[in-house]
């Protein structure tokens, strides 16, 4: 595979490697990445790496590579084997060492990719070693000339779901019926485990590990791969459906009639839950989260603090506010008792052990928390997102209370709605996301929005 610094920068992106496999990523690239990885964690005092990997079917061959890699640069290799994100976060965390995770999460079977942390699940990023990584893989890894380092074996999932149920109360928990889609990913590993020891009914949809996805996209943030879910927690009578994505650090969550829970609905009922343990503790939220989100937890004598959209932005957050929770709209979740880091499991703890400790149906616990409507993402393609998003800000300079600009715009208008407008980092897209009281306000303010956007 040809290497130059084009083709690296392309798969070495803003927080994890991606690409596609055998064109853009081979065990040969990989090697190179986990020397760059080895070196990189060495000057920081890291005697040791721990990797794991989802059930795509180059992930085996590649995580070996990477082991190859590490090993060759004088580090030791603790070999999870098949793992979630969040159990690879949880084994760099328990064994206090940097680890690399082997996944594409929720792209087509053809894609691979890595994602990697130091030691206590801290991310890797472009500005904290991506960038450093990727150069010596343009330049060439220098060989190391001391003794190679060991591969060992540590089966941690056991311990990864008594971690999780042990950071939630599910003392009065009752008895529930749980519809859960895995997507063929790796949920399908996970949920048996955690969920296995409580007083629950699984109800399993495509829990078998396959990385060609055969059933659906595994992918619950677009609607249509919910509807199979749907449509299974209505036919099952649960009580309550989750959805996870194809690396198992998302969940989704579906009400006892098959309607969607908002990310921000649970984002407040967890927040909610956290702030009873410890009262006045910091929140955090991005910035097209519902602004249910940050009313509550203001009403509940918390902190709310807003950050830009993406998990690098809201774990350095989580780290310099010593923040308990943070929520985002893609219904990612991340945790200060769970080394600050991601997991869509701990949150469905929470939402099963908010739901087990009363009578109510999920819909009704959850209404309180759904206080506007929202448009969720919508996307257009556009040739200058720059100048669009002038045009949209001119159309509405009349009717605008304030505009930001923490992450692309965001227009508060004088009748309490807010839109915000993101360029994507990487195709030419607009991203737009509405909220306003009722869902005729939202469906005429994306209309009025998107005429200019697209025109």
């Amino acid at each position: 595979m040809a290497r130059t610094a084009e083709s690296v920068h392309a798969v070495i992106k803003a927080y994890d490697v991606r690409g596609v496999v055998g064109d853009q990523i081979d065990a040969d690239f990989v090697r190179d990445v986990a020397g760059a990885f080895a070196r990189l964690v060495r000057e920081e005092q890291a005697s040791r790496v721990v990797i794991g990997h989802d059930m795509r079917a180059s992930s085996p061959d590649l995580a070996a590579a990477f082991a190859d890699g590490v090993t060759a640069q004088g580090l030791d290799v603790i070999l999870i084997g098949l793992a979630s994100t969040d159990q690879l976060y949880f084994a760099s965390g328990l064994l206090d060492c940097p680890g690399a995770m082997f996944t594409a999460s929720h792209n087509p079977a053809r894609y691979n990719g890595i994602k990697l942390c130091r030691a206590g699940a801290k991310p890797v990023g472009q500005d904290t070693g991506l960038a450093t990584i990727a150069a010596e893989v343009v330049e060439g890894v220098p060989a190391y000339d001391g003794a190679a380092g060991s591969v060992s074996e540590h089966d941690v999932l056991d311990e990864y779901a008594s971690f999780l149920r042990g950071l939630v109360d599910l003392s009065t928990l009752r008895p529930l019926t749980v519809a859960a889609d895995a997507g063929n990913g790796m949920g399908g590993h996970t949920v048996p485990a955690v969920l296995g020891a409580l007083p629950l009914t699984v109800e399993p949809l495509y829990f078998e590990l396959d990385g060609t996805f055969p059933n659906h996209e595994a992918n619950p943030l677009d609607p249509k791969n919910l509807v199979d879910l749907q449509a299974y927690v209505r036919s099952t009578g649960a009580d309550l459906g989750l959805a996870f994505d194809g690396d198992a650090d998302r969940c989704f969550v579906v009400d006892e009639l098959g309607n969607p829970v908002s990310p921000s609905a649970v984002t407040a009922l967890v927040a909610e839950r956290e702030l009873a343990k410890e009262p006045g503790a910091t929140i955090i939220h991005n910035l097209i989260t519902s602004h249910a989100v940050p009313e509550l937890v203001t009403e509940l004598g918390g902190t709310p603090v807003r950050t830009r959209v993406g998990h690098s932005f809201i774990k350095q957050q989580m780290a310099e506010t010593g923040a308990v929770f943070g929520g985002e709209h893609s219904a990612h979740y991340y945790f200060r008792d769970f080394w600050g880091a991601d997991s869509g499991m701990l949150a469905a703890l929470h939402v099963l052990a908010a739901l087990g400790e009363q009578d109510r149906p999920l819909s009704e616990l959850m209404s309180k928390y759904d206080r506007y409507a929202a448009s969720g993402e919508i996307n257009s393609t556009v040739a200058d997102a720059a100048e669009r998003t002038a045009a949209v800000l001119e159309a509405f300079a009349g009717r605008s209370q304030s505009v930001d600009r923490l992450d692309g715009v965001t227009v508060n208008l004088n009748d309490g709605a807010w839109f915000n407008l993101r360029a994507s980092n990487t195709e030419p897209l607009l991203r737009l996301n509405v909220e306003a009281r009722t869902a005729d306000e939202v469906d005429a303010l994306v209309a009025e929005i998107l005429t200019v956007v697209r025109a």
